[in-house]
């Protein structure tokens, strides 16, 4: 400021306050469960657009906006829009109100959905005013905004900017990887797992169960209310058999949101031996491949854990740490165990395991441009299905 005295500094003292920050209302209280039920077989996309509808049925919804970019029904949205309505200035009549609908497009002001149609430039610009209103406003928003996670990239300046300047919101990209089989190149994501674990301020994670999607937006929704950061969640299209996962406790869940879990410890198998076995740290989708490695390798003799990384992005952050989570996933008797890690989407997502516990590591993941094909084709294609896991922990078994 200009020295106390000066003229300057009495004209500025007279001048009403360029802006006073509105007094702040209570944040939105966002529960711990929300008790939904899944089918047995279900994608990580369907498990987010079931955990948002159960949403809107809690007082917490009424806090929630939604922001598209196109794909409003294709990142399972529906279910929400129907109960909460489409966002307008001013109330507008459907012209298919009278004939049956999946989809009720109710436009008005009360509408808690923001359509932008193609516009993923928008969509970052819109989720960073949404979240700051609790700073400019006194009110506090929970901004998710849903897009298809190739298309992260044509929003990144606005999304990196949105962080910057203290922005809190959600961002589910969703479908990722080449699991989004028939649609080709154009419409699968490789390098985006990157962006999640590099950019500040944001909580990268790639569930692989129902039950973990709706803990990760939860505690996401959670982290935004408290102003403490924002969420990326990376999903899937591919559906998996919910019976593979884990029973449901309060132990497992603080192990999801901290960034991992073992899903088998091979250390239990009569005859384990520390020169006969391998871990198998898989994201999303590509989970049931490790487990059907693990299982092939289990009949060669070897001994295949299946650790189950549900945030890259907490494993690295956390490495700075005195105690890194990522030791705790490991026992003392492994320190000689090597590595084969996997995901849909680049490779060196993952690459730091090995380095981190001083162990061999071959990274698997899909390190060149998408197309089309079947998911078993394509997976076996780029070398993340389940005989290419068991063939790099062969390898670093000594073949």
């Amino acid at each position: 400021g200009f020295p106390a005295g000066t003229l300057e500094a009495e004209h500025v003292r007279t001048l009403a306050p360029l802006f006073t920050p509105a007094s702040a209302s209570p944040a939105p209280v966002v529960p711990e469960s929300l008790d939904e039920t899944y089918p047995e077989r279900a994608s990580t996309q369907e498990a987010f657009g079931r955990a948002l509808a159960a949403l809107g049925r809690l007082p917490v919804g009424d806090a929630v906006v939604t922001v598209s970019a196109d794909v409003a029904v294709t990142t399972h949205l529906a279910g929400w829009m129907n109960r909460k309505g489409i966002y307008f200035p001013s109330a507008r009549r459907d012209p298919f109100a009278d004939v049956p609908q999946t989809l009720r497009w109710r436009e008005g002001p009360d509408g808690q959905h923001v359509e932008l149609g193609i516009a993923e430039h928008d969509l970052f610009l819109l989720l960073a005013a949404l979240g700051l209103t609790a700073e400019l406003s006194g009110s506090t928003l929970l901004p998710i905004g849903t897009l298809y996670d190739p298309f992260v990239t044509r929003g990144l300046d606005a999304l990196y900017h949105a962080l910057y300047c203290g922005a809190r919101f959600v961002v589910v990209a969703t479908p990722s990887g080449v699991s989004l089989a028939p649609e080709g190149g154009a419409h699968q994501s490789v390098i985006t797992p990157g962006i999640g674990v590099a950019l500040p301020d944001l909580a990268y994670y790639e569930p692989a169960f129902a039950r973990e999607v709706e803990w990760i937006l939860l505690a996401g929704l959670r982290a935004v209310a408290e102003r403490r950061e924002s969420l990326y969640l990376r999903l899937s299209t591919a559906p998996v058999d919910q019976r593979l996962a884990l029973p449901p406790s309060a132990e497992h869940r603080a192990a999801v949101l901290a960034g991992g879990y073992r899903l088998i410890d091979a250390r239990a198998t009569p005859g384990f031996r520390a020169e006969a076995a391998v871990n198998l740290f898989a994201v999303g989708a590509m989970v049931p491949s490790a487990l059907e490695a693990a299982r092939q390798l289990a009949e060669r003799g070897a001994f295949a854990s299946v650790i189950v990384v549900t945030s890259p992005d907490r494993l690295y952050r956390g490495l700075r740490e005195p105690r890194p989570y990522l030791e705790s996933l490991v026992g003392a008797d492994e320190e000689d165990v090597p590595v084969v890690s996997v995901l849909d989407g680049h490779s060196h997502a993952l690459a730091f395991v090995g380095g981190a516990l001083g162990v061999p590591q071959l990274a698997l993941g899909v390190d060149t441009f998408g197309q089309s094909g079947t998911r078993p084709d394509l997976y076996r294609h780029y070398g993340i299905d389940a005989e290419a896991i068991a063939a790099a922990a062969t390898v670093l078994l000594g073949g």
